[in-house]
């Protein structure tokens, strides 16, 4: 496992992390428990030091099992959470007072903190964001107290899906020290201004849906059918398993000598920026664990291979608003 510099923090982080949205078992089913010690605990014993989690994977159930693994190892293990609006909106929309009012953004870490059994956090961020909020300082001087207090480390905040230029005047701001973004072959945008930006002011990224919620793993076809429940019923839903397949197939067409899984591709992809501190994966199993983290130990792509992946841009947005 190699590891980069997550910004200004200085944190030492892997370059794979630890997605664990589906091990809260709630959105994705199909994640058991055990399963998901074992591809936790995988990850630390290939290398990773970085887990991603949040207050709304599972109702906390993902801060519980990322803090029992945290907690039985030896090993400095970085734990990053998010505070969610507290109107359940994604994407952002309302007020700050409506979103993240200060007192609320206070028990919301006070619940992450005795839900993951740990005295702090490493890195607390905000689960969505509106430029709006910037001409405002509560969220701001909140968070900078809970650092103070020793209840988190450092913080940042969770762009909107597909909006990473919404962030870019608090990047410039110096306010916080992350963002966490989608970046796909699919989407690119993040590599327009966000990215240099990001190296220009010493922010840390974390490239979030690495595989576009399954589609950059070459699995979804127009015959995928996803358990009851989960919620790739709504991202895939009419033609777009359809069109994804179709799109992927293409993209498959690039594999030989220097990648030989499109999963593998699609994460090499993503850490070829050097603003990229981390991407994190979702991994809900031992299997997926090894062939993610494997990624790190190869090369990084040829200038060719980027250039053709980079034809491959597609400008949509399938998430549901919540």
């Amino acid at each position: 496992m190699k590891y980069r510099t997550l910004g200004r923090t200085g944190l030492k982080i892997s370059e794979i992390g630890f997605g664990a949205w589906g091990i809260g078992a709630v959105m994705w089913k199909g994640a058991k428990d055990d399963e998901s010690l074992q591809a936790l605990n995988t990850a630390i014993d290939e290398g990773v030091n970085f887990l991603d989690t949040a207050l709304v994977y599972g109702n906390g159930h993902s801060e519980q099992l990322v803090g029992e693994v945290v907690r039985a190892r030896s090993e400095r293990i970085y734990v990053a959470t998010k505070v969610p609006p507290k109107n359940r909106i994604w994407p952002a929309r309302g007020s700050l007072e409506e979103v993240f009012p200060s007192d609320y953004i206070v028990v919301c870490v006070e619940t992450s903190l005795r839900n993951l059994g740990l005295e702090r956090i490493d890195l607390l961020q905000l689960h969505t964001w509106n430029p709006e909020w910037l001409k405002q300082d509560e969220w701001f001087e909140t968070l900078t107290e809970l650092r103070q207090q020793g209840k988190m480390a450092y913080f940042g905040v969770s762009i909107n899906d597909h909006q990473p230029d919404s962030a870019l005047e608090l990047v410039r701001s110096g306010k916080i020290d992350t963002v966490q973004v989608i970046h796909n072959i699919f989407d690119q945008s993040p590599e327009d201004e966000l990215f240099s930006a990001c190296l220009e002011h010493s922010v840390g990224v974390i490239v979030r849906v690495p595989f576009d919620e399954g589609s950059l793993t070459g699995k979804i076809t127009p015959q995928t059918i996803f358990p009851k429940g989960d919620w790739r019923h709504a991202y895939f839903k009419g033609d777009r398993k359809r069109q994804v397949h179709e799109r992927a197939k293409v993209i498959e067409s690039l594999l030989g000598e220097e990648s030989n899984s499109l999963p593998d591709l699609a994460l090499r992809f993503c850490l070829q920026p050097n603003a990229v501190s981390t991407v994190i994966p979702g991994m809900r199993s031992v299997k997926h664990v090894l062939a993610n983290t494997s990624a790190s130990e190869k090369p990084r792509l040829s200038n060719t291979m980027i250039e053709s992946l980079r034809k491959h841009r597609w400008v949509r947005n399938f998430y549901p608003e919540v």
